[in-house]
């Protein structure tokens, strides 16, 4: 399953999180993917796409950024696969 997650940096400052990232990489347990990520031009949040078959996972890594950062977690799936799902009621 594939996650959009959106990172919203603690006080509008990135640095202790790319800190963390330079010290300690990106802190996600075995069967945690990273796909790709963007962040805004302000560089206060982060956009980024996670996949694992175990929810437990992601906040096993959420877990080790939340003292930095607040996170929304969406559920997403490719253009591809909406318009399969959806081909049927058209």
């Amino acid at each position: 399953m594939l996650f959009m997650i959106v990172e919203h940096f603690r006080n509008g400052d990135p640095i202790p999180v790319y800190r963390r990232f330079r010290d300690r990489g990106r802190l996600a347990p075995e069967g945690l993917h990273y796909i790709s990520s963007w962040v805004d031009e302000k560089l206060e949040r982060c956009f980024q796409v996670m996949e694992t078959v175990d929810r437990e996972l992601l906040d096993r890594w959420i877990s080790n950024w939340s003292d930095l950062v607040e996170f929304e977690v969406h559920p997403v799936m490719s253009s591809k696969e909406a318009s399969e799902r959806i081909a049927p009621l058209l």
